[in-house]
């Protein structure tokens, strides 16, 4: 099948360029958002005014956002390339906002401190292997709303099924219980 060369659509030098743009941007933003929690790529509060990601998401939309303009256009001419630019940075302010506001979100999000075995004392639960008078047997309590398996050991011999609080931490995994 022979190809008419009318028929063969040819992308412009311009759009070709913002899409390039676009797509550092969205290189850039990949880096941005991986690098700090993945690689550990760089200082976390260096950024200054203006976030990394912000600039990257105002990057790859100014770069893409032209790039449809320009097409839409038939951006031959250097006042539509202009327009195709505005076009860009009217795509790019608002996303380049909530990058910045995302991943301000992101980063300064609060999270539950991390339980320690000080926070065992007190934990009810349940004997799931029996305790021996002179050994340890094993508990299941609940430790910040998760089912945790322990070991524990008793004043007195306790069965399986037998209802536990945990009186004393005798280390990150073993407890002291008694029946409750």
């Amino acid at each position: 099948m022979l190809h008419n060369p009318a028929t063969v659509q040819v992308v412009a030098t311009g759009t070709l360029i913002f899409l390039i743009i676009g797509g550092a941007g969205v290189g850039v933003l990949t880096l941005a958002l991986l690098g700090s929690g993945v690689l550990h790529l760089g200082q976390p509060d260096v950024d200054g005014p203006v976030s990394l990601e912000a600039v990257a998401g105002f990057t790859g939309a100014f770069g893409f956002g032209a790039a449809i303009v320009n097409e839409l256009l038939g951006a031959r001419t250097p006042g539509m390339i202009v327009a195709a630019v505005a076009g860009g940075a009217l795509a790019a302010v608002p996303t380049a906002w909530l990058a910045a506001r995302l991943s301000r979100a992101a980063r300064n999000m609060r999270t539950d401190p991390t339980p320690t075995r000080d926070h065992l004392a007190g934990a009810v639960g349940l004997v799931v292997t029996p305790i021996p008078a002179s050994g340890y047997g094993e508990v299941r309590v609940r430790l910040a709303g998760q089912p945790v398996k322990l070991n524990a050991r008793a004043d007195r011999p306790l069965a399986v099924g037998a209802r536990i609080f945990v009186v004393e931490a005798l280390s990150e995994t073993s407890v002291h219980v008694e029946t409750y």
